[in-house]
């Protein structure tokens, strides 16, 4: 795909996380723009559209994929519709910046980045913690050799149930397996996942086991996992989405033969604890701020204008899909 001199997005879905984290990005940095949303309900696409300033809607993807000011698409829709979606908007030339998980299944991931492949155009997908400050911080640490050689990772995350949740279950399509590819596992620890990637490289064995233990949903809410990454580090998980609030944890402890780092993946603030035998203990904050997607699509933007690199491509984002399906292939 040759460079452009403006990114020109149409949009493909329209919740919440495009509401808040991602479309006011698109049109408020620079060399970026949104020209239309695209969405089946026409009340809600037209209601987006004119709260946020965009100067067209639509209830047709042909309209949008067909729009040759349009050179960039961002998939914003659930997880069972990234592939199919994907081959659409690569066969119309668009560069695409799909949502996270990137999709159900390896396959599928592998199935997108081939069709972009062929069509000559770039893929990104929206793991952002890539490049937020404090994860760029953890980042730092880690390579400067604080921590010494790292030794091992351990995830904690425990989540009480929502009480909407329980009583609609069928209102929430993270917890519904054949559209988000599991449950609530695939939908956080993704992003655990893909930002571990981003500090030690590839996750080159992973596997664990995964059951619907309150059975208030039809997806697994209980997953434990051990993992070993390309580097040599080891690491462990669990999560649990249906505790009490005062079990309530959000997780990531790296050891090192020099000292620790602890830190949360979700929230602001972020809250990094590091304690080394050489500084004792610190504590730094980072405030992550909306749309907290803003500094990875500048970044797609600056690709796509000949000015750098996106750190979050489908071939890191295949990596991920890759782990978490090993991890819950021995479903309980």
């Amino acid at each position: 795909m040759e460079k452009v001199s403006k990114v020109v997005w149409g949009i493909i879905g329209a919740g919440n996380v495009c509401e808040v984290k991602s479309a006011p990005a698109m049109y408020s940095i620079k060399n970026s723009e949104v020209k239309m949303v695209m969405r089946r309900n026409a009340t809600k696409a037209s209601d987006f559209a004119k709260r946020h300033g965009i100067a067209s809607w639509t209830t047709s993807l042909d309209e949008l994929l067909t729009d040759n000011d349009i050179n960039a698409v961002y998939i914003a829709t659930p997880p069972n519709t990234h592939a199919e979606l994907t081959r659409k908007c690569a066969e119309a030339g668009k560069a695409i910046y799909v949502e996270k998980p990137m999709a159900n299944t390896y396959a599928e991931c592998l199935a997108m980045i081939e069709v972009c492949k062929e069509h000559g155009v770039p893929l990104f997908v929206a793991y952002y913690r890539r490049t937020l400050p404090g994860f760029l911080k953890v980042k730092e640490i880690i390579e400067n050799g604080d921590l010494g050689t790292i030794r091992c990772v351990t995830i904690e995350m425990y989540q009480p149930v929502q009480t909407d949740l329980i009583a609609h279950p069928e209102n929430n399509w993270r917890v519904i397996p054949e559209i988000s590819g599991g449950g609530y596992f695939q939908d956080l620890a993704s992003h655990q996942f893909d930002y571990l990637d981003f500090l030690f490289g590839p996750v080159i064995e992973s596997k664990g086991l995964s059951f619907n233990q309150a059975k208030l949903y039809p997806a697994d809410d209980i997953v434990s996992a051990s993992f070993r990454f390309e580097s040599g580090v080891m690491g462990s998980g669990l999560w649990c989405f249906t505790t009490d609030t005062l079990s309530e944890k959000d997780s990531i402890r790296i050891i090192g033969s020099k000292g620790e780092i602890t830190f949360n993946t979700f929230g602001s603030p972020m809250i990094i604890r590091m304690e080394t035998a050489l500084n004792g203990k610190e504590k730094l904050i980072f405030d992550h701020s909306q749309p907290i997607q803003k500094p990875l699509i500048q970044l797609v933007v600056d690709e796509l204008c000949g000015e750098g690199n996106a750190p979050s491509t489908g071939t890191s984002g295949a990596r991920t899909t890759l782990v978490m399906e090993k991890i819950t292939d021995n479903h309980l």
